[in-house]
């Protein structure tokens, strides 16, 4: 009784504030499987993401059952005479906000199914049916039964699955496999319109292609037919340095080409950082390395106090375990690393894919992992990556990061352009990501607002030079920079996609793109 009566008084405020004129019960009578709550504190977990950088605060939010529930949801607010907002909530990971709602009702797509089947292997085929909500971990917990796995991956496995199809799904296996989005056959989707439609490239292509790294505007994935591929046993590890980036560069660049090539021809995972203090070299992100025999920049001769770590895998079955190091002996001689900078270690590859939740659950123990993240990922042309350097990690860095900065190529030919992601016009181009966290007990260079404005500094560098960088994980605050970011030939596109499948801009209004047609002065930004 306490529960209906806070979910109508919830609905009341929807009314005070959007003004949607259909009777307050009606919401209560959509036949919900799943539960929809007022409860503060479900209001208060869908307020806040792991950015911290911004707070909203929805009317109620939904606990789907079914994709029913998700489509029952959206279609009243479709349907009604003012309309609200609808934003799918994963794992909240999110950073700026995006999976926010005011005035709205937020659907809570992660850990609302108990006792439920939520990925479904068809091992004879090769796939596995998803909900929309599950986490990559479950994901692969459940494929491993069947000794298949996902073959793209993003490095941190607590994510849903819906959360990273809508953005593109990036990790070291990128390079050879496609991002995740490039790994789906088929998806269940609820437009903006209410609809629960079925859509792959043979059904309802252009929305397959919309909602793929759409960003949440077109729809919510509910369901997701991923490939899988038979999953290895172990993974050798392997990181070497470089002092010099043109060498880096070329290295990485040398061994993504090899993606065509034979599984004993190449490695199965390319990745890289920047260390630009000696600090970070032994920090979590590199808790490889021995605490009792730590690497120093002293040692390795780093120009302009900067290194370059290339981090490389190679998969294998315990099969073929004897021809593993005679493999990777042959690719390592046609690198040129520090000699004597090269660290290995061996490891089952369930514990590779899930090497960050163990930083993770470190940083918790300290307190370090609820704290702002104001983090920044760019696509940036292979043509301009060693202007970058020189003018952002050789030069408005300093020598000091507040987290790790990933840096690793991926081609372009496993990109599939009729998606919603947007990358440079270069047949590579390379994922810098700066992962820092803000502190307030550190030094000035530690602060959220120190970090905040020294990534306004490399964006801006950016513009002044006109490297032609492209945002991942995109944040912009009016629709003219999501103008510029999408160019105008994509962003007609994004347009036209919009108008047709979420016309009264119900969806993802966290985003900042569109405004809410149906009362402007409700929008959550």
């Amino acid at each position: 009784m306490a529960t209906k009566l806070l979910v109508t008084l919830a609905i009341c405020r929807l009314i005070v504030t959007v003004g949607f004129t259909f009777n307050p019960n009606d919401l209560l009578r959509l036949g919900l499987d799943g539960k929809l709550s007022a409860d503060p504190a479900d209001l208060e977990a869908a307020s806040v993401d792991f950015g911290g950088l911004y707070r909203a605060e929805p009317v109620a939010v939904l606990y789907p059952a079914t994709s029913e529930d998700v489509a029952r949801l959206v279609k009243a607010a479709y349907d009604s005479a003012r309309g609200f907002t609808v934003s799918a909530r994963g794992h909240g990971h999110s950073i700026n906000g995006q999976a926010m709602t005011t005035n709205g009702v937020v659907v809570q797509m992660s850990g609302g199914l108990k006792n439920k089947v939520l990925t479904k292997v068809s091992e004879k085929l090769m796939y596995a049916d998803v909900w929309g909500g599950e986490l990559w971990i479950d994901v692969l917990t459940s494929t491993l039964e069947y000794g298949l796995a996902p073959k793209s991956w993003t490095d941190y496995l607590y994510l849903t699955l819906g959360g990273t199809l809508s953005n593109a799904g990036i990790s070291g296996q990128a390079f050879n496999h496609g991002p995740q989005i490039s790994n789906v056959h088929e998806l269940d989707v609820v437009t903006g319109k209410g609809e629960l439609l079925t859509c792959s490239e043979k059904e309802n292509s252009e929305l397959f292609q919309a909602v793929l790294g759409g960003l949440g505007q077109f729809g919510i994935i509910t369901r997701a037919r991923i490939a899988l591929e038979q999953a290895p046993q172990r993974v050798r590890w392997i990181r070497i340095l470089y002092s010099n980036f043109s060498t880096f560069t070329q290295d990485q660049e040398y061994l993504i080409s090899l993606h065509g090539k034979p599984a004993s021809q190449k490695f199965d995972y390319v990745e890289g950082f920047v260390i630009v203090d000696e600090g970070l070299i032994n920090n979590w992100r590199s808790s490889f390395f021995s605490p009792s025999n730590p690497v120093k920049f002293s040692d390795l001769k780093a120009e302009g106090g900067i290194l370059y770590c290339l981090e490389i895998t190679k998969n294998y079955q315990l099969s073929n375990a004897d021809t593993i190091d005679q493999e990777i002996v042959i690719l390592l001689k046609k690198l040129n690393y520090i000699p004597a900078s090269e660290f290995t270690t061996d490891l089952p590859y369930v514990d590779f894919l899930d090497r960050v939740h163990k930083a993770e659950l470190k940083l918790r123990s300290k307190g370090l992992w609820e704290v702002p993240h104001p983090w920044l990922n760019l696509f940036v042309p292979k043509s301009r990556i060693a202007e970058f350097d020189k003018g952002v990690f050789k030069g408005i860095l300093g020598n000091k990061t507040s987290g790790p900065i990933l840096i690793y190529p991926m081609n372009k030919n496993k990109w599939d352009e009729r998606s919603s992601v947007v990358t440079p016009e270069e047949d590579v181009f390379y994922l810098v990501a700066f992962l820092r966290s803000a502190l307030k007990n550190g030094d000035e260079t530690q602060t959220l607002k120190y970090l905040s404005n020294q990534n306004h500094e490399i964006l801006k560098f950016c513009e002044d030079e006109k490297i032609n960088a492209k945002q991942y994980l995109p944040h912009y605050t009016n629709q003219r920079e999501w103008r510029d970011h999408f160019g105008e030939k994509y962003w007609t596109r994004f347009q036209q996609r919009k108008l047709e499948y979420d016309p009264r801009h119900i969806l993802a209004t966290g985003q900042r793109i569109f405004m809410p047609s149906f009362n402007p002065n409700t929008a959550t930004w």
